[in-house]
């Protein structure tokens, strides 16, 4: 998925160039500080995703989607909350606040990738993302995630092979898990619909780990297997 980033900021760029580097299903071909230049990139060249401030010189982030026909995806990058409202309107991916995480940007890119793969017709595969863990950054496919549990101050991703602990809040740990294939059913624990393969009222059972469902996550947990 090719996506350009726009903002007058140079630092805001650097932060996003970053970012990006983690996400393994987007590539970026072009930082812009100018709305105008941008534009006439986006006329010469296919682009999929924009990360687009709002509050830039000459012409606003919102001005720019007005001008475009058919604009591509949207994922606003803004300080300013007061624009969340009029962004939506335009079908805008999401809406991030400056200074974002990583796993608030991830979950902004796991939206557009879905929506991407929809407007393609072809079924949602599952990227690769890299997770913090310790010193390291380790690259996790989402396809072999069994579940996410939390332990203390980490959540630990459990794969059939391994075990990634990461310094994160199960919060920040759903954001990281695509919807459509992730599911919440305790406060300790999000397991993978694919690999799901037993359920009663109280327990779920994924690869060999039997897992308790919390009386709080049971409706939504019916809904997804309804």
């Amino acid at each position: 998925m090719q996506a350009i980033v726009i903002d007058d900021e140079p630092k805001a760029l650097e932060v996003i160039r970053e970012l990006t580097r983690k996400v393994t299903f987007i590539e970026v071909t072009g930082y812009f500080t100018d709305a105008f230049e941008a534009l006439g990139y986006m006329q010469q060249n296919a682009v999929q995703l924009v990360f687009l401030d709002i509050n830039m010189p000459d012409m606003s982030g919102i001005q720019l989607v007005k001008t475009m026909p058919d604009p591509p995806m949207i994922v606003f990058t803004t300080a300013y909350s007061e624009y969340a409202v009029e962004g939506f309107e335009l079908n805008a991916i999401d809406y991030l606040l400056k200074p974002f995480s990583l796993a608030r940007f991830l979950m902004a890119c796991n939206k557009a990738y879905e929506q991407y793969q929809l407007r393609q017709k072809t079924p949602a595969a599952l990227p690769a993302i890299f997770i913090k863990s310790g010193y390291e950054q380790v690259r996790v496919e989402l396809e072999s995630v069994l579940y996410a549990e939390s332990s203390g101050n980490y959540v630990q991703f459990v794969t059939p092979h391994q075990k990634i602990a990461s310094r994160l809040t199960m919060g920040e740990a759903e954001a990281l898990l695509p919807v459509r294939h992730f599911i919440r059913i305790h406060r300790s624990y999000i397991v993978s619909l694919k690999h799901l393969h037993k359920i009663d009222r109280k327990t779920v059972w994924i690869g060999n780990a039997e897992l308790p469902i919390g009386p709080a996550y049971l409706s939504d947990l019916d809904k997804e297997i309804k």
